[in-house]
């Protein structure tokens, strides 16, 4: 009789952990704009790469997921103005608020703060021959850009990004 018990209790938490882990499973985008995350969690996306180049233009694809910089002054947002948020182009997740944007004069959209540090994954760049602090989307691991020390106040940080890794959610006035 306790035998059974451990078995019906053993079996009850196998299936109720494998249907709590089922709901934690990766959200998985069902197209382009579908960005819809409940507030404070972040699921980890992982896709092959033959995923995201069917999802992303070949621009993007390259920043995000190899690592490239596209040439100063010729981003979409470098000269961007509106009132909204950047987000990632890959995910959606939230990354910038456009009142941290200011003009740097680096040639890249550049922001003195992230609307959350839990959205930036930091990790030390030593490509080139340079030591640099690579930002990558916490959520997706698509390569944004960098950041630096020579930001203003009240940070003093530079985030410096890439316009496609980058898309724009427009906020409507108050």
């Amino acid at each position: 009789m306790k035998k059974s018990i451990c078995i019906v209790v053993a079996l009850f938490l196998v299936f109720g952990l494998t249907k709590n882990a089922k709901s934690q499973e990766t959200i998985k985008r069902t197209e382009k704009k579908d960005y819809h995350i409940p507030e404070g969690m972040i699921h980890k996306i992982e896709k092959t790469d033959a995923e995201w180049r069917k999802e992303l233009g070949d621009e993007q694809f390259k920043i995000l997921r190899q690592c490239s910089t596209e040439p100063p002054f010729t981003g979409k947002y470098y000269k961007h103005k509106e009132n909204g948020v950047y987000i990632c182009a890959g995910c959606g997740q939230e990354l910038f608020d456009s009142k941290t944007k200011y003009e740097s004069g680096s040639g890249w959209p550049s922001f003195f703060a992230v609307v959350d540090k839990s959205k930036i994954t930091q990790i030390v760049d030593t490509a080139y021959g340079m030591v640099r602090t690579e930002i990558k989307c916490s959520k997706c691991d698509g390569h944004l850009g960098h950041v630096f020390t020579d930001g203003p106040e009240p940070t003093g940080l530079r985030y410096c990004v890439n316009s496609g890794a980058l898309d724009f959610v427009e906020k409507m006035k108050e």
